[in-house]
């Protein structure tokens, strides 16, 4: 019980860190780059989704709210183009070993059949949603999903999530900046548990 009681206070004690150091980045002039790097990379390979920059970013200073949104989902749906071209051109070298990372290239063929079929919901619902986004880019250069489609998917369903992240974070920013400080253990474990269960969630589709 100490042990699990211990290694919680070090997770709390991380975290906290971790949360003060980003509201500090935030208000520095690097933050737009480091945004934008990270939401890039997210919709590719990288396992943290920007929302973990984006609130303490959105927080730190509500008057880049609009910016803040909209740059997460430009490098977004970049990063996703540049997963798209991994799924088009480097199947063999990147997309298969990463398929096979995530767990999903056992189903890949059943997949495609629904792919074609329902392409745009998924990229969609996979941009709004905690489900690995960077799944559904690099197959949707794989099954050659129209690209267009996939764009259009794409903006629509990240610009939703980071405008509507920055939206209430900025109509309820001071009550929501104290409710996650006060509960920064629980939200963390909670996000965790959400991350975890997208990746999970693609094993079942």
């Amino acid at each position: 019980m100490s042990l699990a009681k211990n290694l919680y206070d070090g997770f709390h004690k991380l975290i906290h860190a971790t949360y003060n150091w980003m509201l500090e980045l935030s208000a520095s002039p690097r933050a737009m780059f480091f945004l934008f790097v990270v939401a890039f990379i997210e919709s590719s390979f990288f396992p943290i989704p920007p929302d973990i920059m984006i609130i303490p970013m959105v927080l730190a200073t509500p008057e880049k709210a609009w910016r803040i949104a909209g740059l997460a989902t430009l490098a977004s749906v970049l990063g996703g183009c540049f997963g798209y071209g991994i799924g088009v051109f480097l199947f063999d070298q990147i997309a298969q070993p990463l398929l096979a990372f995530y767990g999903y290239l056992h189903q890949f063929d059943v997949f495609k059949e629904y792919y074609h079929e329902w392409g745009a919901w998924i990229v969609f619902g996979a941009g709004i949603t905690p489900f690995p986004y960077k799944v559904i880019t690099i197959a949707s250069g794989v099954v050659g999903l129209n690209l267009v489609t996939f764009t259009v998917a794409s903006v629509i369903a990240r610009g939703m999530r980071f405008y509507l992240i920055a939206w209430l974070l900025k109509k309820w920013g001071a009550p929501m900046k104290e409710f996650i400080e006060n509960n920064l253990g629980m939200l963390s474990v909670l996000f965790m548990v959400l991350l975890v269960g997208g990746f999970v969630a693609i094993k079942y589709l």
